[in-house]
């Protein structure tokens, strides 16, 4: 049976079929199959796996994690303070081992990328830098169903600021009757009020969805009118290549427990791009990490800002929080964003398919069918959601989430989701419904 996958730029015919054996056939010859072994899959009472579909808001432990951490907790025993500079991955520079993996994923120079904080508070220190308000030039573009973390951030900003937050929030809203964004009407909002719009804060995997945003395009967009350009990675950073230095956006942001894997409330990471690495007359909230290394046990020194990214840290990072990232960089770093992502648009183009398949009215996917216009995750709308579905699917062992009013947010992640796992899960939702 063939699906024949249909968009605006192209039409692709891709020869998914159904049945268990075809996902079976295809799991055999999964080039990164080998991964889902290496990481600890949560299982029922009688020993099977859960099939989990929530890498967009946890990911799963990798099984290298715990050795990576207790190392760490190792040397604190046997080292104490000294392990600051003794031990086997000394403390003092440790962020400086994710920087480079890091910079990969995210597709930015290694002095525009540093680990540092949670999302949310590097969001509000970029802003400190990036958002410099004027009386006439104030207000800030969001997605008008942005994360609620990045509308309450941009709301005190203004507030902070002195403005009217209701004012001031312009909302990229998708057209009537339409669940995504359309990057033309971004473009007549510039045109419009393009001379009053300080700051675009847009995210570039919407958390609803899914949809992929153009980032290069809004940075284009917004910097014709003089507007900075920031980005939330939250949910696209290990997901899809949003090749940040090549999109000229200004800064970015993103966690790393979802696809990154790094363990629940983990630290964040930071993109500024180079063209803001030197510029030290830039705003913004400074701490001691924020100072030139090369002096920075001098003491007494009025602030001298380390170039790049890193001069918008401020303390000394949590190490153990710190190797749970470094163990799952270091797995990123070995199989490669290229390959993850051909497996993500094999996933979910047979995610899609099977749904489809169902021909089910009560369900339909608000993710774009373009494999290039979505990460790995696939929102399904439920006609008269009551979240009965999402409880059943649950209860089936089958771990998906849940968002308000309407949608079941599914990621099948190429690390550690399967072919089967997709069909397993497709079946039991026919079941269901």
């Amino acid at each position: 049976m063939l699906f024949l996958l249909a968009t605006q730029k192209n039409i692709q015919l891709t020869n998914y079929k159904t049945g268990l054996d075809y996902a079976k056939t295809q799991d055999q010859n999964d080039t990164l199959a080998y991964y889902r072994n290496q990481f600890h899959i949560p299982k029922d009472k009688e020993g099977n796996d859960w099939l989990y579909f929530t890498g967009n808001s946890l990911g799963l432990q990798p099984k290298s994690t715990q050795n990576y951490i207790q190392q760490e907790l190792n040397d604190w025993a046997n080292l104490g303070v000294e392990g600051h500079f003794e031990a086997k991955n000394p403390w003092m520079p440790y962020h400086e081992f994710l920087t480079e993996s890091m910079a990969k994923i995210v597709g930015a120079k290694p002095i525009e990328v540093v680990v540092m904080n949670t999302l949310t508070t590097n969001l509000h220190l970029l802003m400190v830098s990036f958002y410099q308000p004027t009386k006439t030039k104030y207000k800030i573009v969001i997605e008008s169903d942005a994360f609620p973390s990045d509308r309450y951030a941009v709301q005190t900003q203004l507030d902070f600021h002195g403005f009217d937050a209701n004012e001031g929030l312009i909302e990229w809203k998708p057209r009537e009757g339409e669940e995504l964004l359309n990057i033309e009407d971004l473009e007549t909002i510039l045109d419009q009020q393009g001379d009053e719009i300080a700051l675009l804060l847009i995210g570039g995997v919407n958390y609803y969805t899914g949809q992929y945003l153009d980032i290069k395009r809004i940075a284009e967009l917004g910097h014709a009118k003089n507007c900075m350009v920031g980005i939330d990675l939250a949910h696209g950073v290990g997901n899809i290549q949003p090749e940040l230095h090549n999109s000229g956006v200004d800064f970015a942001a993103w966690c790393t427990y979802k696809y990154l894997n790094s363990g629940p409330g983990s630290l964040g990471g930071l993109f500024v791009h180079e063209k803001h690495a030197h510029n030290k007359d830039l705003k913004r909230f400074a701490g001691w990490w924020s100072h030139n290394k090369d002096t920075r046990f001098n003491m007494r020194q009025p602030l001298d800002v380390t170039p790049g990214a890193e001069g918008w840290q401020l303390s000394n990072p949590p190490i153990l929080s710190m190797a749970a990232i470094k163990a799952s960089l270091d797995m990123f770093n070995e199989v490669g964003m290229e390959a993850l992502r051909k497996k993500s648009e094999q996933l979910t183009g047979y995610f899609e398919f099977l749904i489809n398949e169902l021909n089910n009215d009560k369900i339909k996917i608000i993710t774009p069918t373009d494999p290039k216009q979505r990460g790995c995750q696939l929102s399904i709308q439920v006609k008269d959601a009551d979240k009965s579905l999402h409880h059943k699917l649950t209860k089936a062992n089958i771990i998906t989430d849940w968002r308000e009013p309407d949608v079941i947010r599914c990621a099948p992640v190429p690390l550690y989701n399967s072919f089967e796992d997709v069909f397993r899960m497709v079946e039991k939702l026919k079941e269901i419904l």
